[in-house]
C-alpha cells in the first residue's frame, strides 16, 4: 500500500459478503468522464498475490460526458453500495506475472482502460 501512500490516495480495506476488498478513494480519471475522481474497488482474490487482481470496480457509476455507451459494464453492490464493474482483463499478450504484478501495476491497467476508452 505504499504505493497508494505515495500517491497520496486514501484507500482502506473492507469485507463485503465474504469477499475482500480494496477501495481506493480519490482516484483521478482522465477528461471527457463525467466526474473527476471516483472510488475503485478491487476485488483481493484469496491467493493474491500470486492470484492475479482482474477487473475494477467504480463508484459512482461512470459515463462519458460525449454520451457515447462504454460497453461491459454491470451493476455490484459492494458495502451497500453501487459500484459499476469494468469487465476489463489482462490478455495472454499482457499476463498476471506473480512476484512481479502487483496492485499498483493493476492500477495502471485500470488507468489504461479508463484511457482507452476514448481512443476506441
Amino acid at each position: 500500500m505504499l504505493h497508494l501512500d505515495a500517491r497520496g490516495l486514501p484507500w482502506e480495506t473492507v469485507l463485503s459478503q465474504g469477499e475482500r476488498w480494496l477501495l481506493v478513494h480519490g482516484f483521478r480519471l482522465p477528461s471527457g468522464y463525467n466526474h473527476r475522481d471516483v472510488t475503485v474497488a478491487l476485488h483481493i482474490v484469496g491467493g493474491y498475490p500470486t492470484a492475479p487482481l482482474d477487473m475494477v470496480y467504480v463508484n459512482p457509476p461512470m459515463a462519458r460526458a460525449d454520451g457515447r455507451a462504454i460497453g461491459a459494464l454491470t451493476g455490484m453492490m459492494i458495502e451497500g453500495r453501487l459500484y459499476q464493474r469494468w469487465s476489463r482483463h489482462r490478455t495472454n499478450e499482457n499476463p498476471w506475472r506473480p512476484g512481479v504484478d502487483d496492485i499498483a501495476a493493476h492500477l495502471a491497467l485500470v488507468e489504461e482502460w479508463f484511457a482507452r476508452e476514448f481512443r476506441r
